[in-house]
């Protein structure tokens, strides 16, 4: 039976991960258990295992501003001794990392292979954590990029919509920024399915398909909930200025799962739906 351990397990992807890995031989360790920056504890911790998902990370984004050193340290060394250590003892490493190592910049959906080029101190600890696992373990690494999480088990910006509605008659969203929302639900999934497929080791891209706008998400979520979507009024970044630039256009291609054999995740809309109806998303 494959090994399997799982690294940020009690975060929102890292709950979704071990339920798709029900039934499996499974360690699930969170920040408590876990010390990712610690070279002797992920030693100890990724010895005996065939797979590590490393779900660990530092997503405060804009504290990471004032406090990069310590979004390095986990978003960058930790994946670094993950991959070491993964070398080390035979297991295959798959990394979730981000959209955010793109500059935002674009027009067309960015392809797995497209420089980098972060706008803020959370990406680029995020692109050096990728680089240095690619670097490490080319043959036995696999970073998953993925974007606008949202699920059952932590704050997100889903829940935060449906929280305001109870509490607002309306509902201001930016109309400015585009990406594809993504059900951790369906990343979990995918990324179990990576782990046990025989897909080329690399960059994959875990984003539900399409793409819609902060304000088109929110509309979609009201929408699904039994909520009237014109509560939710359009605005612009402007009016949100927060101390970590965000990108404008954070659509992420999938040309690495055709490549894999693998279809792409599914519609961001009809993701939505599911995840509302398993009850991963109500108000």
């Amino acid at each position: 039976m494959t090994r399997y351990l799982i690294t940020g397990a009690s975060g929102m992807l890292g709950q979704d991960l071990q339920h798709a890995l029900a039934g499996e031989s499974v360690t699930a360790l969170g920040r408590a258990d876990l010390d990712v920056t610690d070279a002797d504890a992920v030693d100890a911790a990724v010895a005996g295992h065939d797979v590590v998902i490393n779900s660990a990370a530092y997503t405060k984004v804009d504290d990471a501003e004032t406090h990069e050193d310590d979004a390095h340290a986990v978003n960058a060394t930790g994946p670094e001794l993950l991959a070491r250590a993964a070398v080390r003892h035979g297991a295959r490493l798959i990394t979730v990392s981000t959209d955010y190592v793109f500059d935002g910049h674009g027009t067309v959906p960015y392809a797995e292979d497209a420089p980098t080029d972060p706008i803020n101190a959370y990406g680029r600890t995020k692109a050096d954590g990728e680089r240095l696992v690619r670097e490490i373990a080319p043959d036995s690494s696999y970073v998953v990029r993925t974007a606008w999480i949202y699920g059952e088990h932590g704050p997100n910006f889903a829940a935060t919509m449906l929280r305001l509605a109870a509490s607002h008659e309306t509902v201001s969203v930016v109309t400015d920024q585009v990406g594809q929302p993504t059900w951790t639900g369906d990343l979990a999934a995918r990324i179990v399915e990576l782990a046990r497929s025989d897909a080329p080791a690399g960059i994959y891209h875990g984003t539900n398909a399409g793409q819609a706008s902060w304000f088109d998400f929110t509309r979609a979520i009201f929408a699904e909930n039994g909520l009237d979507p014109e509560r939710v009024l359009p605005t612009d970044s402007g009016a949100f200025v927060r101390p970590a630039a965000r990108p404008a256009y954070s659509v992420l291609g999938h040309e690495g799962w055709a490549r894999a054999g693998m279809a792409p995740m599914r519609d961001w809309r009809e993701a939505l739906t599911a995840a509302v109806q398993a009850g991963a998303l109500s108000r």
